[in-house]
């Protein structure tokens, strides 16, 4: 399994950018297909972004397209979310996941980071 740590959330007033990093343990990190959730108070978690092994493939949520851009770098393990026009009903907990293929659930998870969007 690999192990995740999601850092780069904060405070950002409406309109403005937030970058989030998802640092990954292991060394099979290219044989994972990784994605971005996000839970907000009292939701469930939805899914916002997905990559697949080299980052050829990508796909989002409707309500994030067009503003969010997940990328890697799997030399150095790293998945990122540059997220940008950020809106109040983008606050949320972010998670970073990885899973082995497209056709399994997320099965490794981080611990989250806050993003809060004021407005």
């Amino acid at each position: 399994q690999v192990q995740l740590v999601e850092s780069g959330g904060g405070l950002v007033q409406a309109g403005g950018s937030l970058r989030l990093s998802c640092a990954a343990s292991g060394r099979t990190f290219s044989s994972y297909t990784m994605g971005w959730f996000r839970q907000a108070p009292g939701k469930e978690r939805e899914f916002v972004a997905r990559i697949s092994y080299f980052g050829g493939s990508t796909t989002y949520a409707d309500s994030v397209k067009g503003r969010f851009t997940i990328s890697r770098d799997n030399a150095k393990k790293m998945v990122y979310l540059q997220m940008n026009s950020l809106k109040p009903e983008d606050t949320a907990v972010y998670y970073c996941a990885a899973r082995v293929n497209d056709y399994v659930a997320f099965g490794s998870w981080g611990q989250g980071t806050q993003v809060t969007v004021s407005s």
